[in-house]
C-alpha cells in the first residue's frame, strides 16, 4: 500500500481532540477487508482442488462395439433430408467393458454424389458421461467431433474426440478432454 505522508492509501484523517482515534479504526477496517479478501480468494482458488489443474488435457483411449444399429427413411424413398441413423454400443478399455453410448445423426443436405449428417454422441463412463458434436459426410472412415459437454468429473469437459475405423469390428475412439 501506497502512503503519502497524508495517511494509509492517501486518506487524512486528523481528528480534533480525540487524538488518532479514526485513523485506528481506518487501519482496522482496512485490515479486516484485507484479511476477508485474501480467505475469499484462498477459498475461491482451493475450490477446485480435487479436479485435474486448468490447462491439463486428459487423453482417454477406447475401443468401440457396436451392439444396435437402425437407418430410418423419414422422407421421401431413398437419401433425403431428415433420414436418421440410430445406434448403440459399449466402451472398451484393456478387453473390459467400461461404458457405454449411443447417438443420431440426421441428414441436413443432400448433395449430388454425398450426404452431410449433424451427428450428437453421449458417452457414459464410470465417472461421468460426455457429449460430442460435429458434422460428418458420407463415406468417411475417421470423424473429429467437439465435446459440447458432460456430467460428473467431466461436467466441465470440453476437448475433441476422434473416431476411427467408423461401423467396423476395429472402431475406436481417443478423446482430449482439455480442463
Amino acid at each position: 500500500m501506497v502512503t503519502d505522508g497524508l495517511g494509509s492509501a492517501g486518506m487524512c484523517w486528523r481528528g480534533r481532540g480525540r487524538g488518532n482515534a479514526p485513523r485506528a479504526t481506518l487501519v482496522r477496517l482496512l485490515a479486516v477487508s484485507l484479511a476477508t479478501a485474501v480467505v475469499g480468494a484462498c477459498a475461491v482458488a482451493g475450490a477446485g482442488a480435487d479436479t485435474p489443474e486448468r490447462g491439463q488435457v486428459e487423453v482417454l483411449e477406447l475401443k468401440i462395439r457396436n451392439e444396435q444399429h437402425a437407418a430410418t427413411d423419414l422422407g421421401p424413398e431413398g437419401p433425403s433430408l431428415s433420414d436418421m441413423s440410430v445406434y448403440s454400443g459399449a466402451a472398451i478399455q484393456d478387453g473390459r467393458r467400461v461404458g457405454r453410448g449411443g447417438g443420431s445423426c440426421q441428414v441436413i443436405h443432400v448433395g449430388a454424389d454425398e450426404l452431410t449428417t449433424q451427428c450428437l454422441i453421449t458417452i457414459e463412463l464410470e465417472r461421468g458421461s460426455l457429449t460430442m458434436q460435429s458434422l460428418s459426410r458420407s463415406g468417411v472412415i475417421s470423424l473429429d467431433m467437439a465435446i459440447t459437454g458432460g456430467t460428473g468429473d467431466f461436467s466441465k469437459a470440453r476437448g475433441t474426440a476422434r473416431y476411427w475405423d467408423i461401423a467396423t469390428p476395429k472402431e475406436r475412439l481417443r478423446v482430449e478432454i482439455q480442463r
